[in-house]
């Protein structure tokens, strides 16, 4: 990526930077991909100041995605990023209007991610305690498929977000908190992991549930490569990474309880929506409570 230091539009970019940083506690991997995305359309446009910005530059950057023939949601990421920095730019009084609200993005599916049967699950986890490092994984796994954690949220856990045996403090997207309730195998795991945190030896000042063998926390990479080799070991057909743990959990638990608000507050989704795209109800259940429940569905016997 070209240098952007010195450039006449990198001086507002830095500033909105910030502000979705401090203001709007937004993830440390969105302002990455914030900043990315930003970062290319200012030089793309090559204008000296960011007040000059009009529906025809917006049209130049989707001219750029689609010649370069980026995937419909990488451009709507792109698309996206923009409008949020000219609402920014607006709120800052440089900009009367927002030129990226005009241009639509891309149509994008929503296919639902796959999950785990509760066979594939039970494979998964069947994990010898062999070692401290076996230990953490199984424990790691537990929690996140049997609390529905975000790798985020999974990485970020501190010893002092355990609240009791069966209960954990979750801190999600925008630093919003949530308690969860732990399972019982959960609950054994996590317990079975501190007995042995002590001996990868982190420093006694070290925050973290879960560390690594460079003794402090366990990176998102780390935790991904930990869990694809498990499934590779257990010889299960697809590839597993942690947010289909999180979305396994998600689909059974709607198809078990059928509470679809119960499950969204579970997940930390903020509106109902997101949870109906990322859970699915079998058609049996549907089927099932359509005919106890509409008054025109019942049968002659």
């Amino acid at each position: 990526m070209a240098d952007l230091s010195g450039h006449p539009l990198n001086t507002w970019l830095e500033k909105f930077l910030q502000f979705i940083k401090y203001e709007r506690n937004l993830s440390a991997k969105t302002i990455e991909n914030y900043r990315r995305q930003l970062h290319v359309i200012a030089l793309q446009i090559q204008l000296e100041d960011w007040s000059q910005l009009n529906t025809d530059h917006v049209k130049k950057v989707l001219g750029h995605c689609r010649r370069q023939n980026l995937a419909p949601r990488s451009i709507a990421l792109r698309l996206s990023a923009l409008r949020s920095f000219c609402d920014y730019l607006i709120a800052e009084k440089v900009l009367d209007c927002n030129p990226a609200k005009v241009i639509h993005s891309p149509k994008l599916g929503k296919p639902l991610p796959k999950h785990l049967n509760v066979d594939e699950i039970n494979s998964l986890l069947e994990i010898d305690p062999d070692s401290p490092l076996a230990i953490r994984d199984r424990a790691m796994m537990e929690l996140t498929y049997g609390c529905g954690l975000r790798l985020a949220e999974l990485a970020g856990l501190d010893i002092t977000d355990i609240n009791s045996d069966r209960q954990i403090t979750v801190w999600g997207k925008g630093n919003k908190q949530r308690i969860l309730p732990m399972g019982r195998t959960a609950a054994l795991w996590l317990k079975n992991w501190l007995k042995v945190r002590s001996q990868l030896n982190p420093p006694q000042d070290e925050p973290a549930l879960f560390v690594s063998m460079h003794r402090r926390r366990i990176s998102h990479r780390q935790i991904a490569k930990r869990m694809k080799l498990w499934a590779k070991q257990k010889q299960l057909d697809q590839t597993v990474y942690p947010h289909k743990l999180r979305h396994s959990f998600a689909t059974h638990m709607l198809e078990s309880s059928g509470d679809l608000r119960a499950v969204q507050e579970l997940l930390g989704h903020a509106n109902l929506s997101t949870t109906q795209v990322y859970t699915h109800l079998d058609f049996q259940h549907l089927a099932k409570v359509y005919d106890g429940a509409h008054p025109r569905a019942k049968r002659n016997k």
